[in-house]
């Protein structure tokens, strides 16, 4: 049984299995509770997609959920017994010191002096007593929840207790502890078959991530609710994160552990605490949307660019969700019932015989003005009272167009030669022989001209690789971003490809197969349940288990791309080629090729059995009606965050990129895409229409003909570029032709800039040096206005003017 449930992962129990425990009740006592559990069953089964009736969704997207949803997701539902466990070794400890096991009343001195017990303990050779110790301090770190009442005090007490830990340096003790778990892995664990593999074998690991993660979640949270704690903390946390321990930094020791797991050394590693601690420690060094809006503006101004205004989040939050496009079948049913609302119509009208072919042409005109108002995607403002005004909703898109460099060249190009008859390369300013439009064209065009930072670092880099001894790039700034970059170089690769199995695992349409690796290591339990109830819990737990990777693997992903491309373009290219390289494209659209509003919908979540609520105050017996106790949200909060990330991913990886669009087209994504847009819920549909935008130029005309309201809500909500035919498909960057060399091109770049910066071949004799003292190569030289002023004239004289005698020149020349 135990294999089957592994290896099938087919939670919670389908029709076939209820039939085998019909006789059993929640109790385990008799068919009482078998219709309640078949509802429960069957309702968590259903196609949850209600079409254009479904309701907008009030999620609000941010870089995490709320802390105590975070701090509650650490925990599977099978970990439950073991909080019980964390409060005896601390009453244990505390008889051993002669104190009194309630925290709260001892003194500060008192608790430093316990502190300071319990890390000498954690230092002994004896594993016992060291896992006893760390068990303590997890204990403390949960907020001593046997001494509370309620949750608001349990959070306080939490937040009291890990500032003080991490001031006597219990934080650094349990990297300590986790490299000498890591290294002490016995080969007996590692060599065990994947799925025998259960909660047992993680119990020393997950007692020390769980510290840890307690710990980055506790401090990232204080920006919540007090920002002059989080400001005198957060820096020296970044800093405990980046600095290196055991010559590894702690996002690439929890990198290592996911390579390692993946590659079937380290089954028994618990993967969930891992990802979610790699993600949170990656987002406490990187930072957040609003650290990467202030790097934005920061980095743009240094190098001379313009800032928008506009911010993304704030755009699409004051976006309305539109309603999904009609499937095949509504279609089929709205059209029977207008051909019978027609056809009752005219059979209501009286009229005289020449009269007649006149009204049923009007009529059937009517008929196509009012589907025509009906196409678009945009709700209806809500209807008013005669004697209330209704109120005027702003006209106009939602973004500022943006142009590129590029298209403006490109028009240039093509209105010189279609009206003069040759282009002028090089030339932007002159308009000669153009008619009056073109001049208003390119006036439109420039006033929208939009510089991003990615094209400042690329003609930098080409620069550089046209002029490798007269010009340098200077000292490389030292950011977060910059060391995690460094450090994750050498193993990249690795780390991608390790993420995506995990995703794919996780992902719930993908089916079980023997030689994948078991993610559900540390949720299944020892034993396996004996009752429909146990059952019942056990598959909401692994669904729920899954939930939460997905999650944690689409936020780590999605923060390492932003950064690094706002850190450096070619970081970012560098770590998409390789997500792209590893399949991640079809991966993704495989994840969302299944009943999305089923997915967002999901209910797999028992509100009485998360953290703390679960161990502070009466528990309620465990019933089939408590299973949703508390459970009120109409979406899953993790789920919509996931999709939307990965939605994200998807657009950044293909964006500008025509092989990679071309991939969408090939792996028939647009039917998936559109399917997506039946959630209603604004950033969603926008990144799926951004998706559906890049190539509707590949699709064909019959495919943009069938989905004009599609195309519709592209024109609504997607930002506009000026002379983007996106529409039409007469794009001559769409020529298949080019994709290969593209790739290679844009592969050939990003290796380049590696090995200028990063590679460890370096010959030093192929340096470039400049011996010459009076030579003024790689040096900044201020130039006075005088010579700025009188430049032309200069360069007239001197050199123009001058002719250099070669000869005289290498005669006086020596080496």
């Amino acid at each position: 049984m135990l294999q089957e449930m592994q290896q099938q992962q087919q939670l919670p129990l389908q029709p076939d299995a209820e039939m085998r425990v019909m006789n059993v009740d929640a109790n385990g006592n008799g068919k009482r509770g078998l219709p309640k559990l078949r509802d429960i069953c069957r309702r968590q089964r259903q196609d949850s997609d209600s079409g254009p009736d479904c309701p907008d969704l009030d999620f609000v997207y941010d870089d995490s959920d709320s802390h105590l949803n975070e701090i509650a997701e650490l925990y599977s539902y099978t970990e439950q017994p073991e909080f019980q466990l964390n409060v005896k070794a601390f009453e244990d400890q505390m008889e051993k010191y002669n104190l009194s096991p309630m925290w709260q009343k001892l003194t500060l001195d008192k608790k430093k002096s316990v502190i300071a017990k319990l890390l000498d303990q954690m230092e002994v050779s004896d594993s016992r007593l060291r896992m006893q110790s760390a068990r303590c301090f997890l204990y403390l770190s949960q907020g001593c929840w046997a001494e509370v009442q309620s949750d608001k005090e349990q959070i306080s007490c939490t937040r009291d207790n890990v500032l003080l830990l991490y001031n006597e340096g219990v934080f650094h003790a349990f990297i300590e502890l986790l490299n000498i778990e890591i290294d002490s892995t016995s080969p007996a664990s590692s060599a065990m078959p994947k799925f025998d593999v259960s909660l047992a074998d993680s119990t020393d690991l997950r007692v020390i991530l769980s510290v840890l993660y307690i710990i980055v979640e506790v401090i990232r949270s204080l920006q919540e609710e007090d920002f002059d704690l989080y400001d005198k903390y957060i820096e020296v946390l970044r800093h405990d994160l980046l600095q290196l321990v055991c010559d590894e930094m702690l996002i690439i020791k929890l990198f290592g552990m996911v390579t390692r797991f993946c590659s079937g050394s380290a089954p028994h590693f618990p993967m969930k605490k891992v990802l979610l601690l790699l993600w949170k420690s990656i987002l406490v060094c990187l930072g957040g949307s609003d650290v990467l809006r202030k790097l934005k503006y920061e980095y743009r101004n240094e190098v001379g660019l313009e800032t928008m205004e506009e911010d993304t989040m704030e755009v699409v939050r004051n976006m309305r969700a539109s309603s999904p496009p009609a499937s095949a079948a509504e279609l089929i049913e709205n059209q029977n019932q207008k051909r019978h609302g027609r056809l009752l119509r005219r059979s209501l009208i009286k009229q005289s015989s020449l009269d007649e072919p006149m009204e049923l042409e009007s009529l059937e005109a009517e008929d196509e003005m009012r589907e025509y108002e009906e196409r678009p995607m945009e709700e209806p403002l809500p209807t008013s009272r005669p004697d209330t005004p209704v109120p005027c909703k702003a006209k106009g898109l939602p973004w500022q167009p943006k142009v590129r460099q590029k298209d403006l060249d490109s028009f240039l190009e093509n209105t010189r030669i279609k009206f003069v008859g040759f282009p002028l390369e090089g030339d932007r300013e002159s308009l000669f022989g153009l008619p009056e439009p073109i001049h208003e064209g390119v006036r439109v065009l420039k006033q929208h001209m939009y510089k991003s930072l990615s094209e400042v670092q690329i003609t930098l880099e080409e620069e550089l690789a046209k002029n490798p001894i007269s010009k340098t790039e200077g000292p490389i700034k030292v950011t977060p971003a910059e060391m995690l970059y460094q450090a994750m170089f050498p193993n990249l690769p690795q780390y991608m490809i390790a993420l995506l199995k995990i995703l794919l695992a996780a992902a719930p349409t993908s089916k079980a197969k023997t030689d994948s690796i078991n993610i559900l290591s540390d949720v299944i339990p020892i034993q396996m349940p004996t009752t429909v109830l146990q059952s019942m819990k056990l598959g909401i737990d692994v669904n729920r288990h899954k939930e939460i990777i997905v999650k944690a693997v689409s936020g780590i992903l999605l923060l390492l791309l932003k950064h690094f491309k706002l850190n450096h373009v070619y970081q970012f290219e560098f770590m998409s080629q390789h997500l792209v390289f590893a399949n991640c494209i079809p991966l993704v659209l495989k994840f969302f090729n299944q009943n999305i509003m089923a997915y967002v919908g999901a209910k797999n979540a028992i509100p009485i059995l998360d953290f703390p609520s679960c161990v502070i105050g009466d528990q309620p017996e465990l019933t089939v009606e408590s299973l949703e106790i508390g459970d009120n949200q109409q979406y899953s909060w993790r789920n919509l965050f996931s999709c939307i990330n990965l939605l994200r991913i998807l657009n950044k990886l293909t964006k500008w990129k025509h092989s990679r669009i071309m991939m969408l087209v090939v792996f028939k994504s647009a039917p998936i895409l559109k399917r997506t847009l039946k959630v209603r819920h604004a950033m969603m549909q926008l990144y799926v229409l951004k998706l559906l935008k890049m190539q509707t130029k590949y699709l064909g005309r019959q495919w943009r003909k069938s989905n004009m309201k599609t195309m519709s809500a592209i024109y609504q909500k997607v930002r506009h570029r000026l002379n983007d035919d996106w529409a039409y498909g007469n794009d001559l960057d769409a020529r298949p032709w080019d994709f290969q060399a593209e790739e290679c091109a844009l592969r050939s770049s990003v290796d380049r800039f590696n090995t200028r910066r990063y590679g460890n071949n370096t010959d030093p004799d192929y340096e470039p040096v400049d011996n010459c003292t009076q030579s003024v190569l790689g040096q900044t030289i201020e130039l006075t206005d005088e010579f700025k002023k009188h430049y032309q004239l200069w360069l007239q004289q001197e050199v123009f003017q001058t002719t250099i005698r070669w000869e005289e020149l290498l005669d006086n020349t020596y080496i």
